[in-house]
């Protein structure tokens, strides 16, 4: 019998290879742990700023800082513009692995996350500005519902104990990957403020001293951290947003491997490093900071009656499911893809839903966006806080309705019945894996028919039940 002709479509979410599983699996574990400590920190937040007085304000807006480095900063700010460029960092470390080692080194299959990364920034921005522009409000703020949170969604998904398929899981965390690099450009090209020339020309040249000791394999964190700190100050006062500066030396990193001596890159290397510093402390920091404002009832109906807060909900609520669905789905139909057999639009629908929880970035893109309003910033921070809880609820209860299903395709993916260490669905196709197979069901079958064969002398002698 010949085998069948394999199809000439390809598979929207198919089954990822194993390294791929591997990478995907250890990344998101680490954001799931920040992410429940980010969760920790943002209700933290908020308890302190509306129990404590005005010591909440009073703590974020201490200053510390050489100021004749022109760092004098408040405790936000330095969260915002410190903690924020190691997270900036390691999303600097993803894209580039993304881009030489993962799905979008290949244009076809980087097609699909990129078209719902891009829908999925586009459809938010454009729900904002036209509630704003209804409403009559400022359309400033047209960027904040445009990002998303992978650890906050993570964390999501931690507390309602719902389990993703592998595939569900790395489309959710390259549609993050490619959002943070536009978020990344959104910062530098409309947040910029009057540039200085001397030290941005300082930063580059610290950039290029970076780049050149990579490439000379000069090794020692002791050489690396401290001109990471001068590129960082000088990036700070050119007037770009500092975090850019992290994200210019994560994309400078060598995150494929040259030889097959080498377990791992550099730059993989060095995301496991930081990523726990980067989940775990930077950014809930930043969070406990940032995400503390008064709430009241008062405050809590104006998010739905002002336009700008109204636009942000909409927009992360709605404009980022249809979004991405929608991207999804024309990518799918204009490439001919099949969607893998297991899953169905619904599931797309609801990782969508789920991608509309833009907390971090929201946050700051809130805070860059409105500057001259500090009640303004207060007031659409709050209406990030409340279009994440409605998103997260909302893709909550679809993600639940199919957990059955969800549990079933993780445990195939998980089963490993010859013990090698290997999921058995990805060696179904390898002689090896059958023999192994076949040995553990007669040795099985060999000490069934010994049982069987004790159990019936013991009927025989009246020893045993009959």
């Amino acid at each position: 019998m010949t085998a069948p002709a394999p199809s000439s479509n390809r598979k929207l979410l198919g089954r990822l290879s194993l390294p791929e599983r591997n990478f995907v699996a250890d990344a998101l574990r680490a954001e799931t742990v920040g992410g429940v400590l980010l969760l920790v920190a943002a209700v933290a937040a908020l308890i302190w700023a509306n129990t404590a007085g005005g010591s909440y304000e009073s703590v974020r807006g201490f200053h510390l800082g050489p100021g004749s480095l022109g760092l004098d900063l408040s405790v936000q700010h330095w969260a915002a513009d410190g903690l924020l460029a190691v997270f900036f960092f390691v999303a600097g470390i993803e894209l580039k692995r993304e881009l030489v080692a993962g799905d979008l080194r290949d244009p076809k299959a980087a097609a699909l996350p990129v078209i719902a990364a891009l829908c999925g920034m586009a459809v938010p921005a454009l729900v904002y500005v036209l509630t704003t522009t209804v409403g009559g409000g400022s359309t400033d703020g047209w960027a904040v519902p445009t990002a998303t949170d992978i650890a906050f969604a993570l964390a999501v998904l931690a507390v309602i104990g719902t389990s993703l398929p592998s595939a569900l899981r790395a489309f959710l965390l390259t549609l993050a990957v490619v959002d943070d690099l536009f978020a990344i450009l959104i910062i530098a090209v409309f947040f910029t403020g009057d540039l200085n020339f001397a030290a941005l020309g300082g930063a580059v040249l610290g950039l290029a001293v970076f780049w050149l000791l990579l490439r000379k394999r000069v090794r020692g964190w002791y050489v690396y951290v401290p001109l990471a700190l001068v590129i960082w100050g000088l990036m700070y006062n050119s007037g770009i947003h500092a975090t850019i500066a992290g994200v210019a030396m994560g994309l400078m990193l060598r995150c494929h491997k040259e030889d097959e001596s080498e377990e791992h890159s550099p730059g993989e290397h060095i995301e496991h490093l930081v990523r726990p510093l980067s989940a775990g402390l930077a950014v809930p920091l930043f969070a406990l900071f940032s995400a503390g404002v008064v709430v009241s009832g008062g405050a809590l109906g104006d998010v739905f009656t002002r336009p700008e807060t109204l636009g942000v909900v909409l927009g992360l609520v709605v404009g980022k499911a249809v979004g991405i669905f929608g991207g999804t789905w024309l990518a799918a139909r204009f490439t001919k893809a099949e969607l893998n057999e297991d899953l169905a639009w619904p599931d797309v629908f609801a990782v969508a839903s789920l991608a509309g929880i833009g907390f971090t970035v929201s946050l700051l893109i809130g805070e860059l966006a409105f500057t001259e309003d500090p009640l303004l910033t207060d007031e659409v921070k709050a209406a990030v806080l409340m279009g994440s809880l409605i998103a997260a609820v909302l893709s909550g209860i679809l993600l639940k309705v199919r957990n059955a299903k969800y549990r079933k395709l993780c445990e195939d993916e998980e089963r490993d019945e010859d013990l090698d260490g290997i999921p058995d669905i990805y060696e179904r196709d390898k002689p090896e894996y059958h023999l192994r197979m076949a040995a553990i069901h007669e040795k099985k079958a060999a000490e069934h028919r010994r049982l069987a064969e004790v159990s019936g002398g013991e009927r025989e002698d009246g020893s045993g039940p009959a």
